[in-house]
């Protein structure tokens, strides 16, 4: 493992002495959130909460970097935020907020902009893999700068790990080679924050396609589970879940991608070892295995399903506890782009100087 990345474990006996500072956020790039997001982040974001001083966001304009319509991205960052309250994350416990309500993260991210070389952004694995998929005529400059966004995201609250998974370990590399870069020529100001690896983060795959992982950008939604999904609906997909040759019931990622997806999702929504799973299926077939997917997939989402749409039918009081997260991140994040502001040289407004 490499030394910018670390394990929950050592993380915890290296903070012994305080309440370290974490920070995370997923996109509101659908109507809901789906079972990967839900298990292989969200569960981990909740239990956080006891052990973290926890800043949670949900990262609007990081979404605007492809066309989005306005009015379904206001609503999708609602509901987002719904799902997240609804699946655990206490707003007393952790600082919950929307990325554009803290202007600290844009105007911090100018300066980041501005000490990263063009060769280095050049080479961020998510811009290659997008602007090739459209071409670079039809890719934004937001889209080739969001990785710079993205350190401001994590510098500005001074965290000592970010949890990612695979795909982001480069962009926590990148904020530590920025906040390294500053630090050297303007002085000691950002904390280098660690990747923190969690081992049981539970990596869900496409239920049509269990070698890819699930995602809202699936070419079916047959495999997709959101999380806002009728319970009937959630259950049809499981039972029509693409299985594997042969008919024993046993967990082999390469030989049995489909047949691991279900107990892999299974273990991890009843909390039960998937060597356990597997000795319970002996002798039984796929379907006995879709079916207590199935159930045990819509007793685990239906109260968080039915808590979310009850938070939606009171969208001033969810504004409300917005607004007062982004209070709570604007008291952490404003001192800090104050000082990197002072350090760079720009004058301080009549009125704010010391």
């Amino acid at each position: 493992m490499s030394h910018n990345t670390i394990t929950e474990e050592e993380f915890l006996t290296l903070h012994a002495d305080r309440r370290p500072r974490v920070l995370s956020g997923m996109q509101p790039s659908a109507d809901s959130l789906h079972l990967g997001n839900y298990l292989g982040a969200l569960v981990n974001w909740v239990k956080a909460q006891e052990d973290y001083d926890s800043f949670y966001f949900i990262p609007d304009m990081h979404a605007i970097t492809v066309p989005q319509d306005p009015a379904e991205l206001a609503e999708r960052t609602r509901r987002t935020a719904a799902q997240y309250i609804a699946g655990g994350i206490d707003v007393e416990k952790s600082t919950l907020f929307v990325q554009s309500h803290v202007p600290e993260h844009a105007q911090l991210a100018w300066v980041m902009m501005c000490i990263t070389g063009f060769g280095e952004a050049s080479r961020m694995t998510q811009f290659k893999d997008k602007s090739a998929k459209g071409g670079l005529d039809s890719a934004g400059v937001g889209l080739f700068t969001y990785p710079m966004l993205m350190a401001a995201d994590i510098l500005l609250y001074l965290p000592d790990a970010v949890p990612v998974g695979d795909d982001q370990k480069q962009h926590v590399e990148l904020a530590r080679d920025l906040a390294q870069r500053f630090n050297h020529r303007f002085g000691e100001t950002f904390r280098l924050p660690k990747a923190l690896i969690r081992k049981d983060g539970a990596r869900i795959y496409d239920l049509q396609a269990p070698t890819s992982k699930m995602s809202k950008s699936a070419s079916s939604p047959n495999g997709l589970i959101n999380i806002l999904d009728e319970p009937k609906v959630i259950a049809k997909r499981i039972k029509s879940a693409v299985t594997d040759a042969g008919t024993e019931i046993s967990f082999d990622r390469q030989e049995k991608p489909g047949v691991s997806n279900l107990l892999e999702i299974l273990s991890t929504v009843s909390d039960t070892p998937v060597d356990t799973l597997v000795e319970e299926f002996q002798g039984k077939m796929y379907g006995h295995l879709k079916v207590a997917v199935a159930d045990a997939v819509v007793e685990r989402l239906e109260p968080i399903r039915a808590r979310t749409l009850e938070l939606l039918e009171d969208p001033a009081e969810l504004d409300r506890l917005l607004a007062r997260g982004a209070e709570k991140a604007r008291a952490v994040a404003a001192p800090v782009l104050a000082d990197v502001y002072e350090k760079v040289g720009f004058l301080a407004p009549a009125g704010q100087a010391d």
